[in-house]
């Protein structure tokens, strides 16, 4: 009886664990940074409207993309495509909603957002960033 409870905990654990493990992107690392947007900056300011988006080169491993849904709800994405190492030409580019990947043999292109691949979801989503609005700033961190 000890024998069947044990494999059934270990069984439960393991295919809690699996999931998360599974969706773990190899290819692009965690990064600790913290970015401070004012929204009184002209850079900045479309993030006080909504529909709206903002690109940030200096932090994250190839920049992020922060884009305003409305009523204070910000997402944050970075800008390396999460479906290969990142290299020469794995910054991604943002036109409208949707980020595209500027290596020319894979098509890669996401919708900022969600995160998703336009067209393959079993293709990693982008690599997301906390984005909160604390008055006249938006925070982005990891």
């Amino acid at each position: 009886m000890k024998k069947i409870l044990f494999l059934l905990v270990l069984v439960t654990f393991l295919s809690c664990v699996s999931d998360d493990d599974a969706r773990r992107n190899p290819f692009l690392v965690d990064v600790s940074f913290q970015a401070i947007l004012n929204t009184d900056l002209p850079q900045f300011s479309s993030l006080n409207f909504a529909n709206n988006s903002v690109i940030v080169r200096s932090d994250g491993i190839r920049g992020f993309v922060v884009y305003h849904v409305g009523n204070d709800q910000f997402f944050a994405y970075e800008l390396s495509d999460p479906n290969h190492s990142p290299n020469s030409c794995s910054t991604m580019t943002v036109s409208g909603i949707t980020a595209t990947c500027g290596c020319p043999d894979d098509n890669n292109a996401y919708n900022i957002v969600t995160g998703e691949h336009n067209t393959d979801s079993e293709k990693f989503p982008m690599k997301a960033y906390r984005a909160t609005r604390n008055g006249n700033r938006v925070i982005v961190s990891n």
